[in-house]
């Protein structure tokens, strides 16, 4: 089929890449043209498996690029997939702000205006960004033609594995506004996955989309609430408590997710939990729950740095990525708890070898609290110098190291015998 995709990010680009992969004639374009080539991305992203390198599917894709008119003009099926930002407050690596917001869709809504200018001819068009319930009504629809035959159709992948995330996908959600344009796209899905076809109303899609990304937020908040409780109990062990709470995955819940660790983080979260929030306001909603996650998150955190706070020593946070063996900080709850110490009145020191690789020195270690912030793979094999303080939120690093004390946050004190 030939495909087009308006936006080539951290999300169109991987996915345009895989849908090329999977034989369909693909076309980009992004209004930044010095995107618009094959060059290796600086960020990390992985391949189809979720673990080689992404630049080398780049390279031998046989993805074009055009100008939005010759992407209009080549395409039968058009992804839109243009950001929908927040502003930095809203992004969960600050503390929360009184105020709320709707995400910005200034450009989602340019991005459509300009298509329908060039769309001459009947086309699907299926708008991939992030929105909440009634943007793509209140929004989109009113600045695009007849030939533009719209749908929704929300991604639900984690930046980092956006290859193997798109084309191995748990359902493909659909919001409908032309049914003929939805067959056009569940005939083209079924060339990438055997994935459950979901087709809903516009708003029902919408919803479901920052649902999805709020639960795994709220999962994240559970998991360590017991992790502090554990933490103060003894004889109690988080991993042992979630392990036995994992196993409930025919009732209760799965396994993703319910790890004690650090906050959430990445571009869907906590933005959508605080767009969530502004939403529940706007509708005056008994109670706002996602206010509360994220109050949770951040108290959590707040909660880590006290624990930095109890021994007078440098305070270092070791590894500030969003998630474990990635560059991307958007987010990262790492950075919320640099804010929080600083609040306090404590200079912090950021080492990650992913985000700068030229931070990390271990022979210059300095005597610190070292707080793991990232689950990188190869902080287990640092040594850090004696006198050091090592705050593990993940429970993996060694605790053999001489003279460095290292503490498993979430593992009781020992019950005496």
């Amino acid at each position: 089929m030939k495909v087009g995709v308006i936006g080539l990010g951290k999300l169109g680009l991987p996915c345009a890449v895989a849908m090329a992969l999977k034989g369909h004639d693909v076309m980009g374009y992004d209004l930044r043209s010095e995107l618009m080539n094959k060059a290796p991305r600086a960020y990390l992203e992985t391949g189809p498996d979720g673990h080689e390198p992404f630049n080398p599917y780049l390279e031998r894709s046989t993805l074009r690029f055009g100008s939005l008119d010759e992407v209009a003009r080549h395409a039968d099926i058009l992804f839109v997939a243009v950001q929908t930002p927040h502003e930095a407050q809203y992004e969960g690596i600050l503390p929360l702000p009184e105020s709320r917001a709707d995400f910005c869709y200034e450009h989602l809504v340019e991005a459509c205006r300009s298509l329908a200018e060039v769309v001459t001819r009947d086309t699907v068009v299926v708008v991939i960004s992030t929105v909440l319930p009634g943007a793509i009504r209140r929004h989109v629809l009113p600045v695009i033609n007849s030939r533009i035959k719209l749908c929704y159709n929300p991604f639900f992948i984690a930046m980092g594995t956006t290859m193997r995330d798109f084309l191995n996908p748990e359902f493909i959600l659909f919001g409908q506004h032309d049914v003929e344009a939805a067959g056009v796209a569940e005939t083209f899905y079924r060339s990438v996955t055997d994935a459950p076809f979901y087709a809903t109303t516009l708003e029902n899609a919408e919803l479901i989309k920052v649902a999805y990304n709020t639960f795994i937020g709220f999962k994240i908040v559970f998991a360590n609430t017991i992790m502090e409780m554990c933490h103060n109990l003894p004889g109690t062990d988080v991993d042992s408590v979630m392990g036995c709470l994992k196993m409930a995955g025919g009732r209760l819940i799965s396994p993703r997710y319910l790890d004690g660790g650090m906050g959430d983080g990445g571009g869907c979260h906590p933005r959508d939990n605080i767009a969530m929030s502004w939403l529940a306001r706007e509708l005056k909603l008994s109670y706002d729950t996602f206010d509360s996650v994220m109050l949770a998150r951040e108290r959590q955190t707040e909660w880590l740095a006290g624990l930095m706070c109890a021994y007078d020593l440098p305070k270092v946070i070791l590894g500030y990525a969003f998630k474990a063996d990635c560059n991307i900080t958007t987010g990262s709850p790492a950075l919320l708890l640099q804010a929080l110490l600083e609040q306090r009145g404590h200079a912090v020191t950021l080492i990650d070898p992913h985000v700068d690789p030229a931070s990390l020195q271990a022979s210059e270690l300095p005597v610190a609290v070292y707080l793991i912030g990232a689950r990188h793979s190869e902080f287990p094999a640092l040594r850090f110098p004696p006198g050091s303080v090592v705050i593990d939120p993940w429970r993996y690093m060694p605790a053999n190291q001489p003279d460095v004390r290292v503490v498993p946050v979430g593992v009781g004190p020992r019950m005496a015998h």
